[in-house]
């Protein structure tokens, strides 16, 4: 049975693991994952004082990540890392040298390339097991587009368009948990976007900052990203920080028609909804359960248990980072006051060859 210690009680911590973690440990599961979760609450640490009335309930929160190393059995512990991803690798060194030994990271992996090969220098060099929490590519949603291209049963996919809408002034505002906006949204569109397309170039990239009663929170307003992929598939992906209302969507243009895939906008209600119109047929529309966290933490645990290997998934996660790495370079270059000749220079550069 694994035993938890969530690191980091803030909105990922505390509002969306904590609550996943205790529907799973009292859901039926299949009989194989009858022992998959060991007996009472979790622990729980955060570097920062909480504010007073915030303390999550249904779990036992520690001093300290020594009294969690002293509370717990490290080699049966999964550790949730759900601290900001500026916050990460100092994080995960240390609890490596408290023994900790299986993780899972909050997404994204990390902020850029150097810290992602930090954190796979930490795992080659203790062997640790580490999964990066990517929900969407643990959709039932996702799973459906994917077996759309993966058959050709409405051709070959010719281009991917999505939009992420996400009301989030406040968090900007009060919690500089991100550095960016492509830090947030975008790395769970731009993983299934690599699933759905392959491996992918950037082409184009923008930001705007985030304004509201005369503040401004500079590059956390709205993104836009142009990726081409090796297939030839052209992926365009707009999020929207500062949007009045909410949608995560995926549209994928065809040869013979066209699918639209609508996420779950917030943990209160998980189903997504599925329409295909195909040429030269009725279209169809479905709505049904779509548990993405809760599937993604399960698959996780499954994973960690039975030390099934994680690279792949690793990997996919780097190529994420390195994918918004270079949105965010072009992004920077492209800022108002910047040099217009750098700019071109820069673009040059990144897409030489």
């Amino acid at each position: 049975m694994l035993q938890t210690l969530v690191v980091g009680l803030g909105r990922s911590g505390r509002g969306l693991h904590l609550p996943v973690l205790t529907r799973l440990r009292e859901r039926a599961l299949p009989a194989a994952d009858a022992d998959l979760f060991a007996a009472g609450p979790p622990l729980g640490y955060d570097p920062l004082p909480l504010p007073e009335g915030t303390a999550p309930r249904g779990l036992t929160r520690v001093a300290s990540l020594a009294e969690a190393r002293e509370r717990l059995d490290v080699a049966r512990t999964v550790v949730h890392l759900c601290t900001p991803p500026t916050e990460r690798v100092d994080l995960l060194a240390e609890l490596i040298g408290l023994g900790f030994r299986s993780f899972v990271v909050e997404k994204p992996l990390g902020t850029g390339s150097a810290v992602v090969d930090h954190i796979r220098a930490l795992r080659d060099a203790h062997g640790i097991a580490l999964v990066v929490v990517a929900p969407w590519l643990s959709s039932t949603l996702t799973q459906r587009m994917s077996e759309t291209v993966r058959t050709g049963s409405l051709g070959q996919l010719r281009r991917v368009t999505v939009r992420q809408r996400k009301p989030r002034l406040r968090r900007s505002l009060t919690t500089p948990s991100h550095p960016t906006v492509f830090d947030v949204e975008p790395p769970h569109a731009v993983g299934v976007a690599l699933r759905l397309a392959g491996d992918a170039r950037v082409v184009d990239a923008s930001w705007t900052h985030a304004r509201a009663d005369g503040r401004v929170v500079p590059r956390m307003g709205t993104s836009t990203l142009l990726l081409r992929h090796e297939s030839g598939v052209v992926s365009e992906l707009s999020c929207d920080l500062t949007s009045p209302v909410r949608e995560r969507s995926f549209t994928l243009d065809f040869e013979g028609g066209t699918l639209v895939g609508h996420y779950p906008i917030s943990e209160d209600d998980h189903y997504a909804h599925l329409s295909v119109a195909a040429d030269g047929r009725p279209a169809t529309a479905e709505v049904f359960e779509d548990d993405a966290l809760s599937a993604c933490l399960l698959r996780a645990y499954r994973g960690l248990a039975s030390a099934t290997d994680l690279s792949a998934d690793f990997e996919l996660q780097a190529r994420v980072v390195a994918v918004l790495e270079e949105a965010k370079e072009l992004s920077r270059a492209e800022e108002p006051g910047t040099d217009i000749q750098g700019s071109a220079t820069l673009r040059e550069t990144l897409h030489a060859g």
